[in-house]
């Protein structure tokens, strides 16, 4: 049997990187993890669901779903444990990131999002790769994708969304997502399509860890 890998995408808006997240563990046969994050955090910690869709890739320095943390004290944006004050959002990234290294340390699975790169930064058996395309294409996806017709507007959104996702991992791993460095493989969907971009990948592990499956 082949050993336990894992596979983490990073995407732009607009680069269709879910879609090519899923259909790498479609044609490995793996399983993916992109939202199914916050669900199964929030079972693993006790808090409620609701406080990790508030800071699923986004920083914020909200007071929000205080009654959601039940026995747990907060002042503004901190979670009192013992007498220290620990940043909400930290201890919400935190729960998600050990959250990802469990799940690889346990079977072979493609993350989508969420710093998962870096959670799994020292594992060895890991290829982190960012989803990309040009701008003009990603707006364009964009607006098929959400029934927009105003160029522009989307454009906004895509640069908004882009910008909130950047700002979230920097903010979490004082990596910048736009170096190089922090990945093995940077890819545009739209030269190779979903399908073919899926393939290139799933090669590209292949050479870096040997037979998948």
């Amino acid at each position: 049997m082949a050993e336990k890998f894992s596979i983490t995408i990073a995407r732009q808006c607009g680069s269709h990187g879910r879609s090519v997240a899923k259909k790498i563990a479609e044609k490995l046969g793996i399983d993916y993890y992109d939202k199914e994050l916050i669900s199964l955090a929030s079972k693993k910690s006790g808090i409620n669901e609701k406080v990790f869709e508030n800071f699923d890739e986004k920083p914020t320095n909200s007071l929000l779903y205080s009654l959601a943390m039940g026995a747990y004290a907060m002042d503004g944006q901190y979670v009192y444990w013992g007498d220290s004050a620990v940043p909400l959002s930290d201890k919400v990234y935190n729960i998600q990131s050990d959250l990802i290294r469990s799940l690889a340390a346990e079977k072979s699975c493609v993350f989508l999002g969420r710093c998962a790169d870096y959670a799994l930064r020292d594992e060895p058996r890991s290829l982190h790769v960012l989803v990309t395309d040009l701008l003009p294409t990603r707006v364009a996806n964009y607006m098929a994708e959400n029934k927009v017709t105003d160029f522009k507007k989307a454009e906004d959104a895509v640069l908004k969304i882009d910008k909130k996702r950047s700002n979230y991992y920097s903010f979490h791993t004082n990596r910048s997502w736009s170096n190089a460095d922090s990945f093995d493989l940077c890819v545009r969907t739209s030269v190779l399509g979903i399908d073919g971009t899926a393939d290139l990948i799933i090669a590209y592990a292949e050479k870096k860890f040997g037979k998948l499956n």
